[in-house]
């Protein structure tokens, strides 16, 4: 017994200080899993391994199958095909496809055709560009195709909207019906300047025998996407109720043709990120964020019985479940990430909540990876609320000692702050490069109730500030955390914080660091695409002078307080990002040397508001961490 005290007293620290940290290099090295799903025999999962390039600065597929008994994993090149595919009619006879179709003209070609050389984009109305593209005159259109491949019809011919959505949209915008005679596809009739300000999406049934179009949710004045049938025909989408308002409550909305009933209206704190139905069509399995994780739930539905539905959560834990891959009897196939592991493949006993991890494609380099420790703290607010805060600790963390710690502020702002696994603001990374991390589930996120979720909104310079405040201030206290040497990161809503905080911190900070962050409130509202967002957001435009909350927000401008700032700060920005365009990048390094502050800009011309490259983003991680290593000394 003395023996095996001493062994794990000695031995297994040492294994563990012999294990190599996480560096932007290694993480470019995880291999990526997408599960595509269940075969039609119910005999194989199949899933496709995504491996980053970096030398070819590219990112490669292969795709597998792996029988659910277990057994070794075989490549495949038909994954598509061993799969349900609702794109095709049940008689066999159509498939459906999406294309880009020419509707609108755009260039001085289109305008003046003799003039074929001419360089010139015309526009009488917004959304003239969105996230990455400018608008070319083309609009994704659903297709019906014969079995053959050849193309029968346009089934939205002549209109100049989407489907699927631009720019996140797929095929999951579109699908038979089970009857075989009827498609469903999700797309917003608006175009222009109605398109930029409405976030109302609509279900259109297609009648393929007539030619006919219905509208599923007519009067349902918000997002209705992501259309599912039962095998009985019920109709389940995800729908938010208000018009404009892009982070609404997500509800699960099913219709038997006759009445429509929300799931999930009864849980104020169920934002539904995604959704599948059973395989005997009676209940809908889904994932939302809860308490700073993404969780499993069911729901059963009603039909027409006069019984109400239920919310029951199956998983709990300190992890994200990030998507449903299908059911097998008892058994649901889930992915899930946290803080130390990329996505894999899970099974979840559909009566415990068990899970066990059903891919490994990832082990044998977690094996040589020190891996970090967290902590789920509750704070309390300035305004006497109870928030939680995700401490992260580097590898081997000893508390008798004082580390750097940043403060990582979360975008959205309305996006939930949970287990991820990025490959960009990685919190194993940096942790791993001996910084504690602070990551504080302020409000203006989801999985904590609406209200809280909502208080956000029209006040981004107002109390959500003090969160972070807040949040630094009660980690400060420990032992642990060197107070001369913080730091304040963040992207997006991050980034904004980033550029806020920077006027009010008052010394507590020793560097920020803001990628495609909001600097300039006129500016963002005069250039980004999605105008229904700045809308909500704001409460209204900057010069509308009779509406007090617009005002109070427009003032609320980081640019607004540049004569506070006084600390480093390093400025990253995309050249593609539409929706935070560049002028918010170029303005606050502007502002930055103007003051003399110690500032770099790091402009990406090819990446949007994301880093997708491989060698942008080695370059990005690099920089990351010598500003840091520069400025907190």
């Amino acid at each position: 017994m003395k023996k095996i005290i001493l062994y794990i007293l000695v031995v297994i620290p040492a294994l563990s200080f012999c294990q190599q940290r996480l560096t932007p290099e290694l993480l470019w090295q995880i291999k990526r899993v997408n599960a595509i799903g269940i075969s039609k025999d119910k005999q194989f999962l199949i899933y496709s391994i995504a491996t980053p390039d970096v030398a070819l600065n590219k990112i490669s597929s292969v795709s597998y199958k792996v029988p659910l008994s277990g057994g070794e994993a075989q490549e495949i090149n038909d994954a598509e095909e061993l799969v349900n595919d609702n794109h095709i009619a049940p008689d066999g006879k159509w498939k459906l496809s999406d294309s880009d179709v020419k509707v609108m003209k755009v260039y001085g070609s289109d305008f003046f055709p003799e003039l074929p050389k001419s360089n010139v984009q015309i526009y009488n109305s917004l959304m003239y560009r969105h996230w990455d593209t400018w608008e070319d005159g083309e609009f994704n259109h659903v297709i019906l195709k014969s079995s053959d491949g050849s193309v029968v019809k346009d089934l939205m011919s002549g209109q100049p909207y989407d489907c699927p959505q631009k720019p996140f949209g797929g095929d999951e915008d579109y699908l038979w019906n089970p009857d075989g005679k009827h498609v469903v596809y999700v797309t917003k009739q608006k175009q222009g300047t109605d398109y930029a300000i409405s976030t109302n999406t609509d279900l259109f049934e297609y009648n393929i025998e007539t030619g006919e179009t219905k509208n599923l949710t007519e009067g349902m004045m918000g997002y209705d996407v992501n259309p599912s049938y039962n095998q009985s025909g019920d109709l389940a989408w995800l729908s938010m109720k208000r018009d404009g308002y892009e982070s609404d409550k997500n509800d699960i909305v099913v219709s038997n043709g006759i009445t429509k009933m929300n799931l999930t209206a009864s849980r104020d704190d169920i934002h539904v990120e995604s959704f599948k139905w059973s395989d005997d069509g009676r209940n809908i399995y889904f994932v939302a964020p809860l308490d700073g994780t993404v969780q499993l739930f069911e729901v059963n539905y009603p039909g027409k019985t006069k019984m109400a539905p239920v919310v029951h959560q199956i998983t709990k834990g300190d992890f994200d479940v990030t998507g449903i891959v299908g059911q097998v009897g008892n058994t649901l196939y889930v992915t899930r990430t946290d803080f130390n592991h990329a996505t894999e493949i899970y099974t979840v006993d559909l009566s415990s909540g068990e899970m066990k991890q059903f891919t490994h494609v990832n082990d044998t380099f977690y094996q040589n990876i020190a891996m970090c420790s967290w902590q789920k703290k509750y704070i309390t607010t300035s305004d006497n609320h109870k928030m939680l805060v995700w401490v992260i600790f580097p590898p081997q963390f000893d508390a008798s000692k004082k580390y750097p710690t940043l403060l990582y502020c979360q975008g959205g702002p309305q996006s939930p702050l949970t287990q991820f696994y990025s490959f960009r603001w990685n919190f194993q990374l940096m942790a791993s490069n001996d910084y504690i991390i602070v990551a504080p589930d302020r409000r203006g996120m989801p999985g904590f109730g609406t209200k809280w979720n909502e208080a956000v909104s029209k006040d981004w310079g107002g109390q959500v500030l003090q969160d972070y405040l807040n949040a630094i201030d009660a980690m400060s206290k420990e032992p642990y955390v060197d107070t001369s040497r913080r730091g304040c990161i963040g992207a997006s809503f991050g980034g904004f914080s980033v550029y806020a905080l920077a006027g009010i911190h008052h010394h507590r900070f020793k560097t920020f660091i803001a990628h495609d962050g909001v600097f300039d409130f006129r500016s963002m509202y005069g250039t980004t695409d999605e105008l229904w967002f700045e809308n909500w957001e704001k409460g209204g435009s900057y010069w509308d002078k009779n509406n007090a909350v617009a005002q109070r927000s427009f003032s609320q401008s980081p640019s607004n307080f540049v004569q506070y700032w006084d600390t480093p700060i390093m400025i990253i920005q995309g050249g593609r990002d539409y929706r935070v365009p560049i002028e918010q990048g170029l303005g606050a390094f502007q502002a930055a040397q103007l003051r003399g502050i110690k500032s770099r800009l790091i402009y990406l011309p090819d990446e949007n508001h994301w880093v997708l490259k491989a060698q942008d983003a080695l370059v990005w991680q690099h920089e990351f961490f010598e500003w840091l290593s520069e400025t907190l000394k």
